[in-house]
Formats: structure tokens, C-alpha cells, sequence
């Protein structure tokens, strides 16, 4: 069944709650992303069918290489039973991982509610947990460097965006006059804010810095040019792998490549020249000189 939200009602006639149901599902599986590439499996194509039946409901879904990474496929498998579960309608799920040379035991696993390390035993290299916090960081830096750079470009000084709350950040939505990109950007970074520094109550966000590193410091708008080529980087590598993982998933299965996001990547991404940090094609922030190449 084809990822694109047109395509999604059962081709079958069905009624309108079964098909409203079906929906619901497909919506809170736009939710879960790759962890790796913090994209989301539907756009990804890696959802290939969602049955529902009362309430209880069927996913299939694939990978793009028969290997690819158990701790990976077990993530994925959970995050979507975690994502369908919070329906208040849902009584039983079952996710069907196939042609991977650990779908049975994934499969199991997350039929029984299993942790990873459970499901795989001695076998299991550390833990998954580990693993999801790795790249909800490097989501968060991604999220970040895209924000920051936008509002950069629409001519924010860098000493104002480092001073920013979480509160004045959301008065730059209302401001902006760009066809929603701002409101766009703002919503995915807040998804992961809170992935680093404190977690404060929900009435005391307002308060926190919008803007943070890794470590929970505070930025300093002079280096804020080179701070943010540095997470390009890691921007630059998931554009990559989500490059290959749509090739691989198109060859494997004789499917069109689903279209990757737009970034423009050169060489120059992956050169140093001198104690220079790659730049690449991404905007740089107004108030840095542009690098030699």
C-alpha cells in the first residue's frame, strides 16, 4: 500500500469509522521516525500496509537491506506499537517485520512486549536505550542548525537568537511573514528540545533558554558561526545515509526512490582547508566571513 496520504483508504469499501480508523493509524505512524535519520518511517516507505480490524490493527513494514541493524529494526517495531497504542480504540497490535534475517525474533519480541535485550539475550550489544539517545541528540542538533540558520538568513542578529526563551522564541512565529517555514522549523526543534538540558514542568518551559548545545550551555553568539558548520556536519551524514537507504530500498523492492530532502552537497563538506571547518553549501550566518575553499 503506497505511503501518500491519498492512497491510504483500503481500496475494499469500508465504513466510514473503519476507514477514519485507519487514518488515525497512518497519522500516528507519520510520527515515528528512522532513528538514524529522524525521518519518518511513512514518508521513508518503509510502512507497507496497515490493516484494522475493530480494534485491533496490523502493520507490515520493511527495511532497506536484509542486514540492516537489529537494535535499528527493534526501535522502529516499538516506537510504532508505542505510537498506535496511545488510541483509545486499539486493544491489539500486531507488527510484522518481514525479509530481514532477524525478523522472527523481532517480530516476537514486540509481540510480546519484550525490551531488546530480553528479546536477543547475550546476543544483544548493548542497549537500545543507549542507542536512542545517541540520535535524538544529533536529531535535536540537526533541528537546531536548521532554525538557527533560517532565522539567521531572515536577518536575526546572533546575540538576539542566543538570548532568546522558550517564550520569545514562539513570538518570532507570530511575527514571521514566510508562508509558515519559521512556524515549520520552530515546531520540530521544540519536538526535541527538551532531549538535552533540564526537563522543567510544563509551566516553567516558558522561562528556559531556547537555545542550548549538546551539554546544556549556553551559546556564544561570536562562535555561533563556526558552532553551527560543526552540526552540519552531522546534518550532512544523515543526508547521506538517507540517500543510500532510499536507493537501496528502491532497488530491492523495483520501486521508484522516494524523493530525499533538498540539500545541495559538494566535496567541499568533506574538505579542510587549513584550521577551516567545512562549510559546505548551507547559508552561512550572516555576521561570519565565508570560508576559503
Amino acid at each position: 500500500m503506497s505511503t501518500s496520504h491519498a492512497a491510504r483508504t483500503p481500496a475494499a469499501v469500508v465504513s466510514t469509522d473503519a476507514s477514519r480508523r485507519v487514518d488515525e493509524v497512518w497519522s500516528r505512524l507519520d510520527t515515528v521516525v528512522d532513528p538514524e535519520l529522524d525521518e519518518s518511517v511513512t514518508e521513508l516507505g518503509f510502512v507497507t500496509a496497515v490493516e484494522v480490524d475493530g480494534g485491533c490493527v496490523s502493520i507490515g513494514f520493511r527495511l532497506p537491506t536484509y542486514w540492516c541493524a537489529a537494535n535499528f529494526a527493534y526501535l522502529m517495531a516499538d516506537d510504532m506499537r508505542r505510537a498506535i497504542a496511545s488510541l483509545p480504540w486499539v486493544k491489539d497490535i500486531a507488527i510484522t517485520l518481514d525479509d530481514h534475517m532477524y525478523a522472527s525474533e523481532i517480530n516476537r519480541g514486540v509481540a510480546a512486549g519484550r525490551s531488546f535485550q530480553q528479546t536477543f539475550g547475550s546476543e544483544a550489544n548493548g542497549g537500545v536505550e543507549d542507542v536512542r539517545r545517541v540520535f535524538l541528540v544529533k536529531a535535536f542538533q540537526r533541528r537546531q542548525e536548521a532554525l538557527l540558520s533560517w532565522l539567521l538568513v531572515q536577518g536575526y542578529a546572533a546575540s538576539v537568537l542566543v538570548g532568546l526563551s522558550m517564550a520569545q522564541l514562539s513570538t518570532l512565529v507570530d511575527e514571521s511573514a514566510d508562508d509558515g517555514k519559521t512556524g515549520r522549523l520552530v515546531a520540530r526543534y521544540l519536538e526535541r528540545r527538551f532531549v538535552v538540558g533540564r526537563c522543567p514542568a510544563e509551566t516553567e518551559q516558558a522561562d528556559e533558554p531556547a537555545f542550548i548545545d549538546a551539554e546544556g550551555r549556553a551559546l556564544n553568539p561570536e562562535e555561533l558561526g563556526a558552532y553551527l558548520r560543526a552540526l552540519r556536519r552531522v546534518g550532512v551524514n544523515a543526508e547521506f545515509n538517507g540517500a543510500l537507504c532510499r536507493g537501496l530500498l528502491a532497488a530491492r523492492y523495483g520501486e521508484s526512490c522516494a524523493p530525499a530532502p533538498t540539500v545541495e552537497i559538494k566535496p567541499v563538506h568533506f574538505v579542510r582547508t587549513g584550521n577551516s571547518i567545512p562549510g559546505g553549501t548551507f547559508a552561512p550566518a550572516p555576521e561570519t566571513p565565508a570560508e576559503s575553499t
